[in-house]
């Protein structure tokens, strides 16, 4: 079964996307609404990872090079200049739509395996990380004409 993968997936998603919040609130203090914001939105993502272990526990976890490269090739150590909150920000984004991906994937497996438990967990955390999403949208599209034009 591969459902043992992209619960791995998700689970290192999250656990990488709550590590980059935190990395990004410290790179970007200046910064009056980032602080706060990503310690809240690190805060879901660890309460995401956590949810998907009783999951790990039930159906195993399978390994996946692949997967395993996203952040280490996202957050290579604090950028520096007018565009880093921009990038950093991009960055977020590419992981809270990874794990978004995972948990629409596996909402479709646990419909098909009738496990009400994991289809319930699935809606509850692709809820939340839409909203981390569609911050990071607002965040990014707020930074972009000052950075892009005038920076």
């Amino acid at each position: 079964m591969q459902l043992s993968l992209y619960l791995k997936m998700v689970k290192d998603s999250e656990t990488d996307l709550a590590k980059a919040f935190t990395t990004v609130s410290a790179h970007h203090r200046q910064e009056p609404d980032m602080e706060a914001s990503c310690h809240l939105l690190a805060s879901w993502s660890r309460q995401k990872a956590e949810s998907a272990c009783g999951f790990i526990a039930r159906y195993g976890s399978k390994r996946d090079s692949e997967a395993d490269h996203l952040y280490s090739d996202l957050f290579q150590g604090p950028r520096r200049g007018k565009l880093a909150l921009l990038r950093d920000l991009h960055d977020l984004w590419l992981l809270a739509t990874e794990a978004q991906i995972c948990w629409t994937l596996l909402g479709q497996a646990a419909q098909a395996l009738r496990d009400d438990e994991l289809i319930l967990a699935c809606r509850e955390n692709q809820a939340t990380t839409t909203r981390q999403v569609a911050w990071l949208e607002t965040r990014s599209k707020q930074a972009a004409p000052q950075t892009l034009i005038a920076g």
